[in-house]
């Protein structure tokens, strides 16, 4: 498995990350581990998750995911160093646990720590921005956490070019960490918000990338057409956006390409996402060996130039 450097940590990842959202929701604990030994098995290595995961199912009040990962981890009889494990703090646990203050990272890491069975998190990223607290005392929390070896890179997600620029002046000015990995919404229908000053700011300061729904919930798999189609699906309720002329025509465009390549939707709209300048890697979910089977061979499809260009007049 050809493996890409994320940014200037040192790190290699496959093309592809596991989204760890999936654990203790659509997944159970025994297809979680299931999924999970597939996926190393194949010659992945990078895990997504965060904190909060998987806080909005009834009954659940976040960790869940993490929990599933590390007693997966304690279990497997893998080398720690075989698995990159990124996960998130910031966002809102309740009972004031949320945001970027000094006081909730370092009680938070501890948190994580333990629930994962680790004593170091590959990359630790800052879930969302933080009005309330500076950017001088995140990084200055994560600092302590990086010189004590219970962190080794720290990143953020949900910046905007404006916000990440303001965050890498901190770090330069008060000689602190920085965020040297971004975690943004990207897909061939989401591409603002990454597309143009936030993808040139993350080349130019080789930020490393790994962006998260890479299928749109799942609307890039094709088999959300109408809304139809979204009654009785855990993600329906966020795939109704894309159920316009805009999406029609991106699953259009994905239509032809498979048909032309013999791989599905999924597999050419994440081939897409790695094709992309910037990316490392994109974020996916799945909750089955057969959906997994058929992402992982998004690592090993070339678009040519004739499907990129279609793919992207499509989503413009």
């Amino acid at each position: 498995m050809e493996k890409r450097t994320l940014g200037r940590t040192g790190l290699s990842i496959a093309p592809l990350v596991f989204g760890g959202n999936v654990f203790g929701w659509t997944a159970d604990e025994k297809t979680s581990f299931q999924l999970l030994d597939a996926f190393l098995d194949a010659g992945f290595n990078a895990i997504d998750t965060a904190d909060v995961y998987s806080s909005w199912v009834p009954g659940n009040s976040g960790g869940e995911s993490e929990r599933i990962i590390g007693k997966w981890l304690n279990q497997s009889g893998r080398s720690r160093d075989e698995v990159v494990i990124v996960t998130k703090v910031g966002s809102d646990l309740g009972s004031g646990r949320k945001g970027l203050s000094e006081k909730w990272i370092l009680q938070a890491v501890e948190d994580s720590l333990s629930r994962l069975q680790t004593d170091h998190i590959d990359v630790y990223l800052s879930h969302w921005p933080d009005a309330e607290t500076p950017y001088e005392e995140t990084l200055g929390a994560y600092d302590k956490l990086l010189q004590q070896g219970k962190v080794r890179h720290v990143g953020a997600s949900n910046l905007n070019a404006e916000q990440l620029r303001a965050a890498l002046d901190v770090s330069a000015n008060k000689k602190l960490p920085r965020y040297d990995v971004l975690q943004p919404e990207y897909n061939l229908y989401d591409r603002a918000s990454f597309d143009g000053p936030l993808r040139n700011l993350c080349v130019a300061e080789e930020i490393g990338v790994i962006s998260y729904f890479g299928l749109a919930k799942g609307f890039l798999s094709g088999k959300y057409r109408s809304h139809r189609d979204l009654e009785g699906s855990a993600r329906g309720g966020g795939i109704g956006k894309y159920l316009d002329g805009r999406g029609m025509r991106i699953l259009g465009a994905l239509d032809e390409v498979a048909a032309d390549t013999g791989n599905t939707q999924a597999e050419i709209a994440l081939a897409w996402i790695m094709a992309r300048r910037g990316v490392t890697a994109p974020i996916a979910s799945a909750t089955s060996l057969t959906q997994l089977e058929s992402l992982m061979k998004s690592a090993s499809i070339y678009l040519s130039d004739e499907a990129c260009q279609l793919l992207n007049e499509a989503s413009e």
